[in-house]
């Protein structure tokens, strides 16, 4: 017997008694950039989530780096494993806020699709070298909007989209400025756990490799934050949590004395870490790897595999943000390195 209601509306009805009044709801978005029948058993949002989980892209972030380049050792954070954590830290906030975990979700898992092998080091050349600049977040949309499913893109809500431009802070303010912070309360909440994902995994993983000691982290920072990884996570994420409340969730924030803790641990990365020379000179052989690749395919149009549009940099730049380390390696040895002669 056929339902006289879908799944998907009964979901949907329950997001409007359960959610808050400031939540994004399922049947509420703004749409996609083509219609499309909704889903009988799921919401648009879960719908998001699905896609991007399936895609080759997000496969692909298992091989990309997140601060070490194709680490050796089985506990070093790659660019997927980076997502999850921050897909968990995401949903947790949702759900104490009472805001949509799925969209949140979804957010969460497409943010990073757009970026490059060799992690930062990959897109600060792009950026330096490819005409109108680079950034991860612009082609983590690219890629949803166009570059997966055969150049038909993901057909992705607004929503979902929107906090996938947003999610990026690089050395800017961790809280976005007016203007810069995504449109649902949930996008805001991915901005701010990439923050918190990162500045402690990376922490985590420097320490693993000796980049750092334990005594060289700022005191001041543990004193606010706490003394483990876990625990700074929690103080970090109930925070946001209280702070966002008392704030009447007019946006998502951190209480001053935490965020002041916060970007003092993420400055601190960046002087000893991210710059370390440890670190740094495989950076350069990175670029190196990309730039000369880069100019390659430029050169050489007919060897990239079939990419929409007619942009031959665009082209380019869309072939290798999408590649993984290990590919670039590969593609980079087999291009420029001498092989030898086996003869007959």
């Amino acid at each position: 017997m056929a339902r006289d209601t879908s799944i998907r509306e009964l979901l949907e009805e329950r997001e409007e008694r359960e959610l808050h009044p400031k939540a994004a709801k399922s049947r509420c978005s703004r749409g996609r950039l083509r219609p499309e029948e909704p889903c009988p058993v799921r919401t648009a949002y879960q719908r998001d989530r699905d896609r991007i989980i399936h895609s080759k892209a997000f496969r692909r972030l298992k091989h990309k780096t997140q601060v070490f380049l194709a680490p050796e050792g089985d506990h070093y954070r790659t660019r997927l494993t980076h997502t999850l954590e921050v897909a968990q830290i995401a949903r947790t906030i949702a759900r104490a806020l009472r805001l949509n975990e799925d969209l949140t979700e979804a957010i969460a898992l497409g943010h990073d699709l757009g970026h490059t092998p060799f992690g930062h080091a990959g897109e600060a050349v792009l950026r330096e070298i490819h005409p109108g600049g680079f950034s991860h977040p612009r082609q983590s949309l690219r890629v949803v909007d166009l570059l997966e499913n055969g150049g038909r893109g993901l057909n992705l809500t607004y929503e979902v989209r929107d906090g996938i431009l947003k999610h990026s802070k690089g050395m800017g303010s961790i809280l976005p400025g007016d203007g810069e912070e995504a449109v649902t309360l949930e996008g805001q909440i991915v901005r701010v756990s990439d923050g918190i994902a990162y500045v402690n995994h990376d922490l985590d993983d420097a320490l693993r490799a000796g980049i750092i000691t334990p005594r060289e982290v700022p005191s001041s920072c543990l004193e606010v934050l706490g003394d483990s990884h876990s625990a700074r996570i929690n103080t970090m994420v109930v925070d946001v949590i209280e702070a966002s409340l008392e704030a009447d969730l007019e946006r998502i924030v951190f209480s001053p004395p935490v965020l002041e803790a916060m970007t003092e641990l993420r400055n601190f990365l960046y002087e000893k870490v991210y710059s370390n020379p440890l670190v740094y000179r495989e950076f350069v052989k990175a670029s190196k790897v990309v730039e000369e690749l880069y100019y390659h395919f430029l050169e050489h149009p007919q060897e990239l595999p079939p990419l929409p549009g007619d942009d031959r940099a665009q082209r380019v730049c869309d072939f290798i943000a999408g590649m993984t380390d290990r590919y670039a390696l590969h593609l980079y040895t087999e291009i420029f390195m001498p092989h030898p002669w086996e003869g007959f």
